[in-house]
């Protein structure tokens, strides 16, 4: 079950299934107003995931939503009729409605080279991903080249993985997985997950472990079940990490 902490009072609190209502408080047509975008969008992507049907309510200008489409953030609707638990995110010291619980992203700054004329703006949305919602992003050159650079490497592997028999998500990477984002959408630790069985560090549980309670892991997942896992978790962080499968030839 997804557990937020609300700006307001600092408390946790869980998030049973339901009809939710996302409300996007931006302010202007920045990235700061961009980021409480994304961060709505993987919000109501997790909602998705834990099967709780979710609609994005903002007022959104043309340059802004021009923006969030080249990152791959859905369209949020300009009104939505009531009914259903209500979500803001907004950005701090602005005010909100009181009907539900807040979520508050702190501003980030203008990207120096603007990735919405470059041939990967995917890789802002990393690049904001990766950095916690209540800390200030500046998204510099040299981070969205790497951020570029992360997402090609993932493409390519993806790509490949997929070409090997499939295989489940593994239960413990599920888990990791689930645990990173279901704890207060906590998304970097979620994209720790994925580096980790990039480099083989998330292992499985053996069946010798399993069977001798020694809780002994194997050294890597197979390629088709991270291919599976990758998948999985792209539902959450939009970064179209398939999307070359089948262009390798």
């Amino acid at each position: 079950m997804l557990r937020i902490t609300d700006a307001r009072s600092g408390e946790p609190i869980d998030l049973p299934r339901g009809l939710t209502r996302v409300h996007v408080h931006p302010v202007g047509e920045d990235t700061t107003a961009l980021r409480l975008l994304l961060v709505a969008d993987v919000l109501a992507r997790a909602l998705d995931l834990d099967g709780s049907p979710c609609l994005t309510v903002a007022r959104v200008g043309p340059d802004l939503r021009a923006r969030a489409d080249a990152l791959g953030i859905r369209r949020a609707e300009p009104e939505a009729p009531p009914g259903g638990r209500v979500l803001h995110v907004r950005g701090p010291g602005r005010p909100a409605p009181e009907d539900g619980p807040h979520l508050e992203v702190a501003p980030s700054d203008d990207p120096s080279d603007d990735p919405s004329g470059t041939a990967d703006p995917t890789a802002l949305r990393l690049v904001l991903l990766a950095r916690p919602r209540r800390l200030p992003a500046a998204p510099d050159a040299g981070a969205l080249a790497e951020a570029a650079r992360t997402l090609a490497r993932w493409r390519r592997s993806v790509a490949g993985w997929a070409e090997h028999p499939s295989r489940p998500v593994p239960d413990e990477v599920r888990g990791r997985l689930r645990a990173a984002w279901e704890d207060d959408l906590d998304l970097p630790a979620a994209l720790d997950v994925l580096r980790s069985l990039e480099a083989g560090e998330a292992g499985v549980t053996s069946e010798a472990g399993r069977k001798g309670g020694a809780g002994e892991r194997d050294g890597a997942v197979p390629p088709g079940a991270r291919f599976e896992s990758y998948a999985y978790a792209d539902r959450l962080f939009g970064l179209e990490l398939t999307r070359e499968i089948g262009t390798r030839y």
